[in-house]
């Protein structure tokens, strides 16, 4: 039956799934087909979604290895909220994208998330217009619904226009209220006036394209402009806005933290870190409203206290787990959320699911048994450095390999493939902490430039 039902996977998904696996990577459709554990991370994180529902913030990180399961963890609570009806925006931080940087690596953070805003009807990103043609659209059925007056009615726009600055109100009260809400009437007045070039430097502004503060006066008449410093205090309006506009909020996922971790310089680290903390102070104690943040790194890029997040000691005291929480016990109402891998039982049940989906997108009968299922986990099990080394992402590829290769040699088996010298040789340590540990200053011998020294003086102290 369970086979019968993994047929029935479209096979426009089914090729997402298996091509995006066997590059080692999480697709961003399909996930439902093959989610497997993590029952309790997704149970805690689901609440806090009500939680930010009700005018609640929530910040929570995700920490794993290399691997583990941190981008398909966020992927699926990704798909949760926009089947709630929240607004998801997402970014993978870089060299180029921080929290905070002296040549607009924050604005570019910004950006890649408004990029990505995405909702129930628009997963893929670029809902932006959507969003803000939808709010449009609501405002002007309350005021046909409400006040009796038609989109005909001489009255109708005066109306729209009322209710439109009763709506943004309480955007006036926060940082950069005023000039959010300015920008927000004169969207509904270009709407109104079918002013298509007006709307679409609206829409620049929001995703923060204008370089500075003249661009927008000579464009807009408006003397503001989205920046590497005020950012965060946009996102906070949006997920305001977002509410009024008839969303749930807004929540905003940020992952490759050990992207931070790798700045060279601890000056530039530190106010990344703090503004981490701004951010985490904000939702925690009620200076933010439908919002949810959750932000994902390894174990190093978050406990190491040289270089890592408890680098910065009010992150650190405020993020280290209690004297309870120890011996197995887990708090999945803090604010780490630490992901412990995948039971065999768990990923027995993926990979079976797998060999499925692959036979329903090829076109084929699935010939690999259960038995042969188990067989491979115990051969990748088996190798050496499996224990310390192998994760669920490097046995997923190993597996969908294997699959490819069965199906386009018909006379191959299973066991043979087991059998392979390659398939025993031992588990090499992730090309990803072999470059975690590189930018550790204990890795090197000697520094490697001026801004490295530079770090080393700026942490000691006596």
């Amino acid at each position: 039956m369970a086979a019968q039902q993994q047929r029935r996977v479209p096979k426009r998904i089914a090729a997402v799934i298996v091509n995006s696996l066997k590059g080692g990577v999480v697709p961003r459709i399909g996930l439902p087909y093959i989610t497997v554990g993590r029952e309790r991370e997704i149970a805690a994180l689901l609440h806090d979604l009500d939680l930010v529902s009700e005018g609640g913030a929530s910040f929570r990180f995700v920490v794993g290895r290399y691997g583990a399961g941190k981008s398909f963890l966020l992927q699926t609570i990704r798909n949760h909220a926009m089947g709630k009806g929240f607004v998801v925006c997402d970014a993978d931080l870089s060299p180029e994208r921080r929290l905070q940087g002296g040549n607009g690596q924050g604005l570019a953070t910004y950006r890649e998330l408004i990029r990505n805003l995405s909702t129930k009807t628009q997963p893929e990103g670029g809902a932006l217009n959507l969003i803000l043609d939808r709010w449009v659209s609501n405002v002007e059925s309350q005021v046909t619904l409400e006040d009796g007056i038609g989109p005909d009615a001489p009255g109708f726009s005066d109306a729209v226009e009322r209710r439109i600055l009763t709506t943004i109100r309480d955007l006036q009260e926060l940082v950069h209220g005023y000039d959010f809400a300015r920008l927000l009437t004169m969207y509904w007045r270009a709407h109104l006036e079918g002013d298509d070039d007006t709307k679409a430097s609206v829409t620049k502004w929001f995703r923060g394209e204008f370089r500075n503060k003249t661009e927008a006066r000579q464009e807009l008449g408006v003397n503001i402009a989205i920046g590497d410093d005020d950012w965060y205090d946009y996102l906070k309006l949006f997920a305001t806005f977002l509410r009024g506009a008839g969303y749930q909020g807004l929540i905003v996922l940020v992952d490759e933290l050990v992207n931070l971790y790798k700045i060279p310089n601890a000056i530039s680290r530190q106010y990344n870190y703090e503004k981490i903390l701004t951010m985490y102070n904000d939702t925690l104690q009620g200076k933010a409203h439908y919002l949810g943040i959750i932000m994902s790194g390894t174990p190093q890029s978050i406990e190491d206290r040289r270089r890592g997040i408890y680098s910065y000691e009010a992150l650190r005291s405020r993020l280290t787990q209690g004297r309870f929480a120890q011996g197995g016990l887990v708090d999945m109402l803090a604010p780490v959320i630490r992901l412990q891998p995948l039971t065999h039982e768990e990923l027995l049940v993926l990979i079976e699911k797998l060999a499925d989906i692959h036979a329903g997108l090829f076109g084929y009968e699935r010939s690999v048994t259960q038995e042969d299922l188990v067989r491979f986990l115990q051969v990748e099990y088996g190798r050496v450095g499996a224990d310390t080394h192998l994760t669920p992402r490097e046995v997923i590829r190993d597996f969908v390999e294997m699959l490819d290769i069965l199906s386009q040699n018909p006379t191959l088996t299973v066991d043979a493939m087991l059998q392979s010298e390659e398939m025993n040789a031992p588990v090499q340590t992730p090309v990803e902490q072999r470059e975690e540990a590189a930018a550790s200053p204990r890795a090197k011998s000697v520094p490697a430039s001026r801004e490295e020294r530079t770090d080393d003086f700026a942490e000691f102290s006596i």
